[in-house]
């Protein structure tokens, strides 16, 4: 039996259309390259627009290397970055933040459904100063959350002004930011928030492999792109990593693509036999599930990955269908 991936991840859905067409159409003639390229700037044209606000814009090959490049300019080696103790940088990117960073570390916190707790973030920020530990120089916050919530711009400032108020660095990790957008977050507001850099995720939306840097404060656009191509993100043909943000962006389609997923973790929730972990307020629904029901899950060809909470995910996409919900679920009454 060929195993289905459609709810694994965000990632197993092929590209939308609307990426592939732009990423055709790019390819055509000579350029300059390494990002110099008309591309590449129109590509940058459209997030500015997207988000009202002046700032310099790059792109790279994965959300991993957009993190770690970005917390490197954020903090020196002998500090720290906070993040939620299930945050990606923290979890899921083999200590790509510490490599890029020269030894950058990462303070986890703790927050129920993959937001932070305000007062653990106020407790970390008072810890005084000391020659023996990595003391905190930056923020990184993810919208949408790895458990499928989305803050709201008042949740954001509250954490994000304390850190401000310190001098400290703020990076937002936006992976499934589409889907944050879909929800109802508005991404025009991001610039008033204090977040110096910013990763807007285009291979979780729906894109070949790409993601977009994006940022605000332009005294780290110095010498940014030494710090890409010494990375290894500064590719030569990098019209080719913009092209699919002009396709996604200007049909609309990067937020109309999420609404859809949104919808279909919204239907498959409603139609879920199993209890509901988390709030269900962008693509992924997280279910509590023993070990005997996974097993039987798995071998009646569907594939979903136990989360670190220990609940069961399950992730929609653009390319979703209301009949691949149906059948998932249908497997999941019998199963219950």
């Amino acid at each position: 039996m060929t195993a289905r991936y459609d709810f694994a991840s965000d990632n197993t859905a092929p590209a939308a259309p609307e990426a592939i067409e732009a990423l055709v159409a790019a390819n055509t003639g000579f350029t300059s390259g390494y990002g110099t390229d008309p591309v590449s700037a129109r590509a940058a044209d459209l997030i500015r627009e997207m988000l009202d606000a002046d700032a310099e814009v790059r792109f790279v090959a994965s959300g991993t290397a957009a993190n770690a490049v970005s917390i490197a300019a954020l903090a020196r080696p002998f500090e720290a970055v906070l993040a939620h103790e299930h945050a990606h940088i923290c979890t899921d990117e083999t200590g790509a933040p510490g490599l890029f960073g020269h030894g950058v570390g990462l303070i986890g916190l703790p927050g129920a459904a993959g937001r932070i707790e305000p007062s653990a973030l106020e407790a970390a920020l008072a810890r005084p100063d000391v020659s023996y530990r990595q003391s905190p120089a930056a923020l990184s916050l993810t919208n949408a959350t790895e458990y499928g919530t989305v803050y709201t711009h008042d949740e954001l400032k509250a954490l994000t002004a304390p850190v401000k108020a310190l001098g400290y660095g703020v990076h937002l990790d936006g992976a499934r930011l589409a889907n944050a957008a879909a929800a109802g977050f508005d991404l025009k507001l991001i610039k008033d928030l204090g977040v110096d850099l910013l990763v807007v995720g285009g291979t979780k939306a729906g894109m070949p492999p790409t993601e977009a840097v994006v940022i605000f404060d332009r005294g780290l656009a110095r010498r940014f792109d030494a710090r890409l191509k010494q990375a290894g993100q500064l590719p030569s043909k990098g019209r080719f990593y913009a092209a699919p943000f002009i396709g996604m962006l200007g049909s609309g389609a990067f937020v109309r693509h999420a609404a859809h997923a949104n919808a279909m973790a919204r239907r498959l929730a409603e139609l879920m036999p199993f209890p509901v972990r988390h709030p269900v307020e962008a693509n992924g629904v997280f279910v509590e599930m023993d070990d005997e029901r996974l097993a039987r899950l798995h071998a009646s060809g569907w594939f979903a990955y136990r989360f670190l909470d220990g609940s069961v995910r399950f992730m929609c996409s653009w390319a979703t269908t209301p009949e691949s919900v149906d059948s998932l679920a249908a497997t999941l009454r019998d199963l219950a």
